[in-house]
């Protein structure tokens, strides 16, 4: 068996590092089983919540003790830790928990892998325990892969969510731009491996405790800024923490992850208002709200093939009852033009199989009311 690394470097030298590390056989780094409730093993694992999700050490970068304990469901924390590495370099580790297949071990039930273009939601809640001391991240690591499966590195991109971080710790790569999605603001950074982007969002003023995070909208937003292929998969999301001092009392005290190919229920974003729908020739569309702060909101917009042969392109197109104001879209080329709308498809999505559907996002403005429009949509 192979060393399960995630695969953050920050520096040429660490580069090195991983991929020694990833050709080298682990020696006495046995998983923990099941019913045991910590490893201190550096690539040690624990099946938690009935095998929905693994509880990883993923100790990669030190040899340094570490031990994580699972406290119940979802619960754990690195209960040894006393890490003392630079902080321009590599982390010594990423203990987290995961949903879905990571180096090719996979979790039960989780729904992955998905296609990215026919990723419905996927949300996540998260409540951490952060101490005072330290150099660390607060960090979702979510992969994509250009296939549905594999059992080493992913090829396509890494996408990190950072929701805090202290020290003086910085993402890889450097900071390209911002972004508001998902109801936050966050610096985006970009960069790239040997073999794999890397995009980082990292959340303005940082939090401890998340509920129904949209992490489709940041997907979304990965997608529309080109780190990400959306033919390419879904396959695992991981929620921890990058260590390079210190580490011992970091908690989880609750986290859930869940994602659903469209045409699937469940998941879904916190929503502030209804759905619209409406049918037209061959294709009918229907708009959900997904996500809804004071000045903004995320929309994903179904469309499904009602004719009995496939689309060669589609559009969609709706009037705005409330004068809100369209600021960005992916998976479709969506302008305005007063309080109309009209989004078409893309090259990648143009084609919907009989009965089959895909969606689309879009962010916008609103003020006083956030009203749902009628949809119209045509096929050919």
């Amino acid at each position: 068996m192979f060393s399960h690394l995630t695969g953050r470097l920050r520096t040429a030298a660490a580069a090195g590092t991983l991929l020694a590390a990833l050709l080298v056989p682990l020696s006495g780094a046995t998983a923990a089983h099941a019913d045991d409730s910590s490893t201190c093993q550096p690539q040690g694992t624990i099946a938690v919540d009935g095998g929905e999700y693994t509880l990883q050490a993923n100790e990669w970068n030190s040899t340094a003790q570490q031990c994580v304990t699972s406290s119940g469901d979802t619960a754990w924390s690195v209960s040894t830790a006393d890490f003392d590495l630079p902080t321009n370099g590599a982390p010594a580790t990423y203990p987290s928990l995961y949903r879905g297949c990571h180096w090719g071990a996979c979790t039960s039930g989780s729904g992955l892998p998905i296609q990215v273009s026919d990723l419905g939601s996927a949300t996540s809640s998260w409540s951490t325990v952060q101490p005072a001391s330290g150099a660390y991240d607060v960090a979702y690591d979510i992969w994509i892969n250009s296939t549905p499966t594999t059992s080493g590195q992913p090829d396509g991109t890494e996408i990190m969510v950072w929701l805090n971080s202290r020290g003086g710790v910085q993402p890889f790569g450097s900071q390209t731009g911002t972004s508001a999605v998902a109801g936050y603001n966050w610096n985006v950074w970009t960069g790239q491996q040997t073999s794999w982007k890397i995009i980082s969002y990292v959340l303005q003023g940082g939090g401890t405790s998340f509920t129904n995070l949209d992490l489709k909208a940041i997907i979304d937003d990965a997608v529309a800024r080109g780190s990400v292929n959306p033919a390419d998969y879904l396959i695992d999301a991981e929620a921890g923490f990058e260590i390079w001092q210190g580490g011992q009392g970091l908690a989880t005290n609750s986290f859930s992850f869940d994602a659903t190919a469209n045409g699937s229920s469940g998941g879904g974003g916190t929503g502030g208002g209804g759905t619209g729908g409406g049918t037209s020739s061959g294709c009918t569309a229907g708009l959900a709200v997904t996500d809804q702060w004071s000045t903004g909101f995320t929309d994903t917009v179904s469309v499904a093939n009602t004719g009995s042969s496939a689309t060669n392109s589609w559009a969609v197109t709706w009037t705005w009852p409330n004068g809100q104001q369209l600021t960005s879209a992916w998976n479709a080329n969506a302008t305005q033009s007063g309080s109309t709308v009209s989004a078409d498809s893309l090259s990648y999505n143009d084609v919907i199989a009989p009965g089959g559907s895909t969606t689309f996002g879009l962010q916008g403005t609103w003020s006083g009311s956030n009203g749902t429009p009628t949809l119209s949509c045509t096929s050919t």
